[in-house]
């Protein structure tokens, strides 16, 4: 393939919304990234419920496990919510790119055997295959990495095209 091959695609909110906030990848409290840090807060502040309810029963020895679960659960606190506003500000970014994305004239694909071009709307990026260092094919997407990141909905485009690009990409990403 030594001449330029273009690919046009038809985006589609809906379609990127389903890969970029599947499994709760949106949730504040319950997204992966935030998952596990929730459960610990929650458990934590109800040891330290409990322990507030039995305060009294402390002998001035034993109140500093008061002070110990206390501390806990502020740092639990501290570190879900520096987790939520990673996810907050991910999300912000994603629904700017998926406003970007909806109002696009052309979104399109273009590469021969040394580059690989994506234009949205005239904002050319520009990347050589050796750039890429790895990409996913799923039953929904293709995401490339690398020097930018790409992830395109199977929706978007064409099975014929899809299986095309696949192809190439196959073919010049070195895994």
């Amino acid at each position: 393939m030594s001449e330029e091959k273009v690919i046009v695609l038809q985006p589609k909110r809906k379609d990127f919304e389903e890969i970029y906030f599947s499994g709760n990848q949106g949730n504040l409290f319950f997204s992966s990234t935030t998952r596990g840090k929730t459960i610990t807060t929650i458990v934590v502040g109800l040891i330290l419920l409990i322990l507030f309810f039995f305060k009294d029963d402390f002998t001035k020895e034993k109140f500093g496990i008061f002070y110990f679960v206390s501390f806990l659960f502020l740092l639990c606190a501290v570190f879900l919510s520096v987790s939520i506003n990673k996810v907050s500000r991910w999300k912000k970014q994603v629904n700017s790119y998926l406003i970007k994305l909806e109002n696009c004239k052309i979104y399109e694909i273009t590469f021969d055997n040394n580059f690989f071009t994506v234009n949205i709307d005239g904002e050319k990026e520009t990347s050589e295959w050796k750039d890429f260092k790895y990409f996913d094919d799923t039953e929904k997407y293709m995401a490339l990495e690398g020097k930018y990141t790409y992830m395109f909905p199977k929706k978007s485009m064409s099975e014929k095209d899809y299986s095309f690009l696949k192809q190439i990409v196959k073919k010049n990403i070195k895994e």
